[in-house]
Formats: structure tokens, sequence, C-alpha cells
């Protein structure tokens, strides 16, 4: 296997609910179509390493972008009530100040105020998510935070600024939920989660990249939009990897239309 040279691609993934690849029990079984999903994107690129990884995490929010930019981040356990051995938990990938310097350059060219973060460490977003993807936690791993401003459009175009990454052998994945409300989770949100999926589905796989970006800035007009996402933090690192991703073509990643209780979840490829 060799280090990437060749263009890589974007995707956006379902990282699961809190510590889940580390604990055991009904729950736990809950996620082996995902866990599988998880498992194929190394292996999906062919005979290609990345060099780095940048994670677009849901689970961090920034007025203007914040880039992670700790040699050797800390365990942010930013989840309550699971079992205690889950705060314990490592997952001890390098960071690279290096790649955070770089994706600031990036974004500031392009006008954005980018902030280097010297404390952040790893949130479940990204150690949940990669803990399958990549075991051995021996790639580096830079975050990007999304925005508070929840804007599609600033996302995509954030993402667009970030595109050249993809031919310095650095992997983006999105991190987050094509469904998130915990308030409405299982048989509950059934209904609303598959509108919302297929709408997602339609607008994405196989559409054109003018076409789906502009449905991405647009879907708080989808069905069920609101009853899918209360808050859209689970849904803009899509943005961002959508905006990343150019021309490239989209094609589902992973499909499942039974999680937890009937919900239609969606992860993409780009490219």
């Amino acid at each position: 296997m060799t280090h990437a040279n060749a263009r890589l691609p974007t995707f956006f993934l379902n990282h699961g609910g809190g510590p889940w690849p580390w604990m055991d029990g009904p729950m736990r079984r809950g996620y082996d179509r995902l866990e599988a999903s998880l498992q194929s994107v190394l292996p999906s690129l062919g005979d290609i390493m990345p060099k780095a990884i940048l994670v677009v995490s849901a689970h961090w929010e920034e007025p203007v972008p914040h880039v992670s930019a700790h040699p050797q981040p800390p365990m942010l356990y930013d989840y309550f009530g699971f079992p205690e051995h889950t705060y314990h938990i490592r997952y001890a990938a390098p960071g690279s100040p290096e790649l955070a310097a770089r994706i600031s350059t990036l974004l500031r060219a392009g006008g954005l105020d980018c902030r280097e973060d010297l404390e952040r460490g790893f949130d479940h977003g990204t150690f949940s998510m990669m803990q399958p993807i990549r075991p051995q936690a021996d790639l580096p791993i830079v975050q990007l935070s999304v925005l508070t401003s929840f804007d599609a459009a600033a996302h995509i175009a954030m993402g667009r600024l970030l595109e050249p990454l993809r031919d310095e052998g650095v992997l983006i994945l999105g991190s987050g939920l094509s469904y998130h409300n915990l308030r409405a989770f299982g048989a509950s949100g059934q209904a609303a989660s598959h509108a919302f999926d297929r709408w997602l589905r339609e607008n994405l796989d196989g559409v054109g990249s003018a076409e789906r970006r502009n449905a991405l800035e647009q879907w708080a007009e989808a069905p069920a939009a609101f009853q899918v996402h209360p808050r859209p933090e689970h849904l803009l690192p899509l943005m961002v990897v959508a905006g990343a991703a150019g021309e490239s073509p989209c094609s589902v990643q992973f499909h499942q239309d039974d999680f937890f209780g009937g919900l239609a979840v969606t992860s993409f490829r780009f490219g």
C-alpha cells in the first residue's frame, strides 16, 4: 500500500451514538452494519493510504472555523450517561500541526478567519468513527469545526476552499448523522427519517455537482427537515465535504432503512 498521490474522495459518514465501538450488548449490535460500512472506507481506496485525515466534526461548533493543532490530541468525552469505562478509552492517533497550518492557509486565502486550536482534543465525532475505520490509530488526524451560523452555503463554500487537500494525500471525512433528533429516536421518527433520507438520496446520489449543491443549500425545504434535524449541526459536515468534492460524482456509501427502530440513515462518497 502506498501513500496517496492521486486525488482522494470525500465522505460524509454517520458516526453513531456516543462511544458505541467500546460497548457491548444490544446497543452495540445495533451498529453492526454501520460498523461494516466504516471498516470499508480505507479498503475502498484500493492500494492508496492517506497521509492524513481531516475530520469535519458535528461536535465542534465555533463562530469562525477552528482547526485542531495539538500534536497529540487528548480525548474529549463529550457524552453523558454511558458506562464508566467509556470515560477512560483512548484513540491515540497523532495530530498534525502542519496540516492544521495548511488548512488555515487555505481558508484564510479564501477570506475566512481561521483559528488554530492548540488544546482541542478528539471528540466522539472523531474517535467513535475512526475506531472502526483505523483501529491502529496511526494516521494523523486534524479536526475542523462547523460554524455556529448553521449557514449551509457558508459550509459548502468552506469545503470548496479545502478541495486542494484531496490532491495532497488528505482524506476529508464529514462526521455527522443523516438523522439526528434524539427526542424522536426509533419508531416515533420513522416516517420523518424516511421522507428526509429519500430526499437526500434523490438529490445527491448520481446528481450533478451544481444541482446537489443547490439542493443542500435549500435543505430546510426538504420533507420533514426540522423533524429530522431540529438543529442542523449533524448535517453540516455533509455540506463541507460536498463543497470539497468539487465536480466529483456522488454515490451512496451506506444505507440502512431499519436503524434502531426503523430509522433511515445514509452515508455518501464523493469521488
